[in-house]
């Protein structure tokens, strides 16, 4: 069983907020007047496949603006960052440093500095062989990880995961599930693995882009595997 997580809850002015946001688009709705206060350190969102989740992710990361309402981050120079389901809607640059380096840009470091910066923190977690590895070289899950290694770089106050998992193996899987746990930023990640995101002290089900639960993993977990078995027996 992974560890419980002491991290200390942010308060209402450093969580993120969203506050009767409505998203569509086109004309199919996405949220309606969906209000939200997210200051746990760990957050999950579950739900169907097009319940909402990577929506979610978008309005907080400001990659999507709503049609009314407003979503409010932490303050700071860059305070949300996300990774994607798919590695390659990320990665820019074509080998391993050159692609970190980028986390490192709000430093204003010279290029060469920033790279060796990356190159000596690649050695301290027993990953030096992967800096002058090609992109392309590297397996979806490989990638994957290179977005979550430039995740970590960066200053950012949340992290957004969505389907992190996805195209992991086990080690890769179980190797993440450490960061998640010692790492210092608030974390929200949308799973459909939900032994990812059961232990956390708070799960959002999502279900056509209502909260549909909200509450301890554990419980909410749960509730939503019972719905399923439920709709998949009636079938």
């Amino acid at each position: 069983m992974p560890q419980a997580l002491t991290l200390p809850s942010l308060t209402p002015s450093q969580g993120v907020a969203l506050e009767c946001v409505t998203l569509q688009r086109g004309s199919t709705p996405v949220f309606e007047a969906l209000s939200l206060q997210l200051n746990e350190p760990r957050i999950g969102v579950i739900g169907d496949n097009g319940a909402g989740k990577s929506s979610l992710f978008r309005l907080i990361s400001g990659l999507d603006q709503p049609q009314s309402g407003r979503v409010c981050v932490p303050d700071g120079q860059q305070p949300v960052g996300m990774m994607f389901q798919n590695p390659d809607d990320q990665i820019i640059f074509p080998t391993v440093e050159e692609e970190l380096a980028l986390s490192l840009q709000h430093l204003r470091l010279p290029r060469a500095q920033a790279q060796q910066q990356v190159r000596d923190w690649l050695h301290a977690r027993g990953l030096a062989h992967w800096a002058p590895r090609a992109i392309g070289s590297l397996s979806q899950g490989q990638r994957q990880h290179v977005c979550w290694l430039a995740l970590m770089l960066a200053s950012h106050r949340v992290l957004l995961l969505d389907e992190p998992f996805a195209s992991l193996d086990l080690p890769s899987q179980a190797l993440l599930r450490q960061d998640l746990t010692r790492a210092q930023p608030q974390i929200m990640v949308s799973t459909h693995v939900l032994g990812h995101v059961r232990h956390f002290e708070r799960v959002i089900w999502l279900d056509r882009g209502r909260v549909r639960a909200d509450g301890l993993g554990v419980d909410v977990c749960a509730a939503y595997e019972a719905d399923v078995a439920l709709r998949t027996a009636l079938n």
